[in-house]
C-alpha cells in the first residue's frame, strides 16, 4: 500500500462529534460519550475509506497562544470562558464535553493513534509543520478553513473539509479553493487577513470582503505585495482602497503572523510518535472493549478496530 499521512484537527472533529450526536448517548453514570462515539466512527470512517498508513492526532496544547495574543488581542477572544490571573485563557468547552475528553485521550492511545502537541501552539501549527516536513501524500481532516492555506497539490497535501458532517466530506485541493474563494491556497491566509474570519476574532478591513480581497489578490499576489503599492499613489491601488488599508494600519502589521500556520516546528518523526498504523497489542485491544462495555461506547470501539486491522 502506498504511504499516505493522515493528520487529525482532533478539537475540530470531537467539537463536531459532540454537537453532531445526541447527548442521550451516556455511560451507566449519566456521562455523556456523544463526543467519544462520535469521534471513533469519524476515526473508523476515514481510515477505511482514505487508507492512510500514518495517523497523528494533532493537539492543541495551547488553543490561544499568548504570542498570537500580543499580536492581536481580539483573537478568539469571543471564545474565552473566564480569564485566570497570570495563566492561560480557558476555552468555553461545554461541561458535558469536558468530561470526554480524558477519555478520548485514553481511547486514541489505546489504539495506537500519536497525538503530539506543541506546547504554546495550536493543532493548526502542528498540521502546518507535519505537513510541510512530510515525505508522502498528506490529508489534513478538519472542519475549519484556516487549514486550507496547508493545500498543495505539487506536495500532495489535500483537505478532507468535514464543516457540512461526513457524509458531505469534501476533498480540497488548489482547484478547490479557486473555485470557492478565487484566490490560491497560498493566499489564502491573506485573504483571510484582508476579509476577517469572526470565528476567529479576526475584524479584517473595514470594507474590504470577499470580492474585494479576492480581486486584490488576483492583481497583486500577496499582502505584502499589495501594501507596498499602496504606498505610492501610482501603484495601482485605488485612492478608496488606499484609505481603508492605512485605516487598518495596525491591524495589518499584526495579523498576518497571527493568521499564518506556523510551518517549521521540531515535531517528532513519524517513527517517534508512532503514527504507523497497525492493530493494538492484545493488552491495549481488551483494555479497549473493557472501555466500550463501562463507557456504553457501543460498536464504534469495534468498527475503529476493523479499521484499523490491516489485514481486515
Amino acid at each position: 500500500m502506498p504511504e499516505r499521512l493522515m493528520l487529525l484537527d482532533t478539537a475540530s472533529l470531537y467539537f463536531r462529534a459532540f454537537y453532531g450526536l445526541p447527548d442521550s448517548l451516556r455511560r451507566p453514570d449519566g456521562t455523556p460519550v456523544n463526543a467519544v462515539r462520535g469521534l471513533a466512527d469519524m476515526i473508523a470512517r476515514l481510515v477505511g475509506e482514505f487508507e492512510p498508513t500514518h495517523v497523528v492526532a494533532c493537539w492543541d496544547e495551547n488553543w490561544r497562544p499568548q504570542w498570537r495574543v500580543d499580536l492581536l488581542p481580539s483573537y478568539k477572544e469571543h471564545r474565552v470562558a473566564r480569564a485566570v490571573a497570570d495563566g492561560p485563557d480557558i476555552e468555553e468547552v461545554p461541561g458535558a464535553l469536558e468530561a470526554q475528553i480524558p477519555l478520548i485521550r485514553e481511547v486514541l492511545s489505546l489504539a495506537g493513534i500519536a497525538v503530539v502537541g506543541v506546547a504554546d501552539h495550536e493543532a493548526d501549527d502542528v498540521i502546518g509543520s507535519y505537513a510541510a516536513q512530510a515525505s508522502m501524500p498528506v490529508d489534513v481532516v478538519t472542519g475549519d478553513r484556516d487549514l486550507f492555506q496547508v493545500i498543495d497539490d505539487a506536495a500532495g497535501v489535500r483537505v478532507l473539509y468535514i464543516a457540512g458532517g461526513m457524509k458531505n466530506l469534501k476533498i480540497m485541493d488548489d482547484a478547490a479553493v479557486v473555485a470557492k474563494y478565487r484566490v490560491l491556497p497560498e493566499q489564502y491566509a491573506d485573504y483571510a487577513t484582508l476579509r476577517g474570519d469572526s470565528s476567529d476574532g479576526l475584524p479584517g478591513v473595514s470594507g474590504i470582503g470577499e470580492k474585494t480581497a479576492s480581486s486584490l489578490l488576483a492583481e497583486f499576489g500577496s499582502l505584502e505585495s499589495l501594501l507596498q503599492a499602496a504606498q505610492d499613489a501610482d501603484g495601482g491601488v485605488s485612492s478608496a482602497v488606499r484609505a481603508k488599508l492605512a485605516g487598518a494600519r495596525e491591524y495589518l502589521e499584526a495579523a498576518p503572523t497571527v493568521v499564518r500556520i506556523v510551518r517549521g516546528l521540531e515535531v517528532p518523526s513519524l517513527a517517534e510518535a508512532g503514527a504507523r498504523l497497525q492493530l493494538p497489542g492484545k493488552d491495549a485491544r481488551a483494555r479497549l472493549e473493557e472501555l466500550a462495555g463501562e463507557w456504553n461506547l457501543g460498536s464504534s470501539i469495534s468498527r475503529l478496530l476493523k479499521a484499523l486491522d490491516p489485514a481486515a
